[in-house]
């Protein structure tokens, strides 16, 4: 058996699971499986222990491996487990000589190896030579997180905000546009943050005009997720005057009412959120917007849910990611007032619905009109906005103009008519 990886939570966590497989095997492990957690939610805490079972009883003689945010926040929970081998920490995750195999014999005092993430200052520029099977790729370009939102465990998992060399990120998308791929996606943890530890504190529009300019064959460029309220001027013109960026931007708002940002400790309220977008509507009108948005915050009246629901179609929310309150142990949100689940779990849904009503209006729009598309996989692919979309008889890597005929509850169906521009 070779080395599998199980990977839970955000787009960090894909990119790197891909990094840590090249570790492991530059390491020379062999049968091993490296579950890679997420601390977000108490269920995906559960679904990793739940993975990790799962693994042992289907690969009873394979090493297995947890690390990421939850094997950080939580290391003693799964190194008393006894289906895992070892807990790596967030900081050493990414180190060949984490995997090496003699940790796996007597030498081993302790098999949870973790460190203290607050003290981990640099963010290595890790390449990779692409994403198995996929047209598009993850570069991490910053990690960690200095805020505090009262009911966010991650700087806890991820450590201080550090940021990737705008050299070394340039590079890396270099490289991976040599080997073939098509769209590049900058990721990280509060990636709006990136270059305040950097020399001459770089911004993220100013990284981003740079892969542009210095990586002329890149088709499209595409950004994670913003914090809005640290979206800097270079970012706006990047959006404004450059066509191979995106014109997607997934925000992280959380609610839509004024107190709960402030009990959440956020830094905008919502007349920035919709700020925001109609300023970035105004500079770029084909842009769609998703948002992170937390039902059931403690002390949420309905009220307060309520101006939650209308930001969706006020903003037009088209993509939006809802997750049910979960309090993690040691954050301020777990010790206020918490509102039942039953109730969280129905403004949840609600939540959903109303983006999936935005979502099929999106759709709707786009029948009749001519679309670029990436094709990830044979018959299936994305449009700019990020829109899934059927087209029959394309290939990985292809950018296709295809005309939209059509719309389902997945995304859209059309016919390719050429190669794109």
């Amino acid at each position: 058996m070779a080395i599998e990886t199980i990977t839970f939570g955000c787009r960090l966590n894909a990119y790197e699971a891909q990094v840590m497989k090249g570790e492991a095997e530059k390491a020379g492990l062999t049968d091993a499986i490296i579950v890679n957690t997420c601390a977000v939610t108490a269920e995906a805490v559960r679904q990793a222990k739940q993975a990790v079972r799962k693994a042992r009883r289907e690969n009873p003689s394979a090493r297995i491996i947890v690390t990421g945010c939850a094997a950080q926040t939580e290391a003693r929970t799964f190194g008393d487990m006894d289906e895992v081998d070892l807990v790596i920490g967030n900081a050493d995750k990414m180190k060949a000589e984490s995997y090496q195999p003699v940790v796996f014999g007597v030498r081993l005092n302790d098999k949870v190896q973790v460190n203290d993430i607050m003290s981990v200052r640099e963010t290595a520029g890790h390449l990779i030579e692409g994403m198995d099977g996929r047209a598009r790729a993850f570069v991490q370009v910053q990690n960690g997180c200095d805020h505090r939102c009262t009911f966010c465990i991650i700087p806890y998992g991820r450590g201080p905000s550090r940021s990737v060399p705008m050299g070394a990120v340039v590079e890396q998308v270099r490289r991976l546009v040599g080997n073939g791929y098509r769209e590049v996606v900058l990721t990280g943890v509060d990636t709006t943050s990136y270059g305040a530890d950097l020399p001459g504190q770089p911004t993220l529009g100013k990284l981003t005009q740079a892969i542009l300019k210095h990586v002329p064959d890149l088709p499209r460029l595409r950004i994670s997720s913003i914090d809005s309220i640290e979206a800097d001027p270079a970012l706006y013109e990047a959006i404004t005057s450059e066509r191979r960026l995106m014109p997607h931007l997934h925000l992280s708002l959380q609610s839509g009412d004024d107190m709960i940002l402030k009990r959440m400790k956020r830094r905008h309220s919502r007349a920035d959120a919709l700020a925001i977008v109609g300023k970035l509507r105004a500079l770029r009108p084909d842009m769609v917007f998703g948002a992170d948005i937390i039902a059931g915050f403690p002390t949420e009246t309905d009220e307060m849910f309520e101006n939650t629901l209308a930001i969706v179609a006020q903003a037009d929310l088209t993509h939006l990611h809802v997750f049910p309150f979960s309090p993690r142990q040691g954050t301020p949100a777990a010790r206020m007032p918490q509102v039942a689940k039953a109730v969280a779990r129905e403004r949840a849904a609600r939540l959903r619905a109303a983006g999936a009503a935005q979502f099929e209006k999106l759709c709707m729009s786009r029948i009749g009109q001519v679309e670029n598309v990436l094709v990830e996989r044979e018959g299936l692919g994305r449009t700019e906005q990020f829109v899934p979309v059927e087209v029959p008889g394309t290939s990985p890597g292809q950018i296709v103009a295809v005309t939209i005929a059509g719309a389902t509850t997945e995304g859209l169906t059309g016919e390719a008519i050429r190669d794109a521009a």
